[in-house]
């Protein structure tokens, strides 16, 4: 396993937002988390990740309890893409990409040779390198996406944390991207682990899913095992037909 979470118990003031969570994340592939609004999904991800403090419980990364680790050695074992992820204005593709570089540069080792060639490296991976120069806020949705994909690729990390990375994005560019997180997945072997909304294309595009409702794991699994009729009833109050993709041949969610 490359993230093992035992007893995860995170609180806002005196509301529980996760409690006594446990789950295992195995090395490779994509596992989408699902559930409804405000289940804690998120949560989940922040607290992982080290970003907001948890009252109980325990995280090992990659091997190690991630509480002995300092930030800097966090940050090279896991890449984190929050939400909505914020720029300077007149940002470029190339310095943003770049941005993804710090976990492993020091005050005497800065923008070295091997930094600028991972930067090209991700760029070109994730298409994004014919327009480096462009500012950010020039770029369509789905194009600022996958520029913000390759700063986390950039980090050179095992694990992945997106968070919504479809967030304000049209059917288009979400496939887009979805389509860029599989293949990056397949091609590289890293593992990722992404919030998503979408039922559909969390089944599509994901190996294994993780089900939240209430702060707590209800289902994990492949989604040909996870998704039925009654859990989508019982989790997401959605009465509704599971039949097969005619296109992917993974299940499909038909609302009735």
């Amino acid at each position: 396993m490359i993230l093992e979470v035992r007893d995860l118990t995170v609180c806002y003031g005196a509301a529980t937002i996760i409690d006594g969570l446990a789950l295992d994340i195995p090395r490779g592939g994509v596992t989408a988390i699902i559930g409804p609004n405000g289940c804690g999904k998120s949560t989940f991800l922040r607290a992982a990740a080290g970003l907001i403090p948890h009252k109980r419980g325990n995280i090992i990364l990659d091997g190690q309890d991630a509480a002995s680790l300092k930030h800097r050695e966090i940050a090279r074992k896991l890449a984190v893409l929050p939400q909505t992820p914020v720029a300077p204005d007149g940002l470029t593709v190339r310095d943003l990409v770049g941005r993804g570089r710090h976990p492993h540069q020091t005050w005497l080792r800065q923008d070295s040779k091997e930094d600028r060639a991972a930067v090209e490296e991700v760029m070109e991976l994730t298409q994004v390198a014919g327009f480096a120069e462009r500012p950010l806020e020039r770029l369509s949705g789905g194009q600022r996406q996958r520029a913000w994909i390759a700063m986390v690729l950039a980090q050179d990390t095992p694990l992945v944390f997106l968070d919504e990375p479809t967030t304000y994005l049209d059917l288009s560019h979400c496939i887009e991207v979805l389509s860029l997180v599989r293949r990056l997945a397949d091609e590289t072997g890293r593992t990722v682990v992404m919030v998503l909304h979408d039922l559909n294309l969390a089944a599509r595009f994901s190996d294994r899913l993780v089900v939240m409702k209430d702060g707590e794991v209800q289902a994990v699994g492949a989604p040909a095992e996870v998704l039925s009729e009654q859990l989508l009833c019982d989790v997401f109050s959605l009465p509704a037909v599971v039949t097969e993709d005619p296109v992917a041949g993974g299940p499909m969610i038909v609302p009735r």
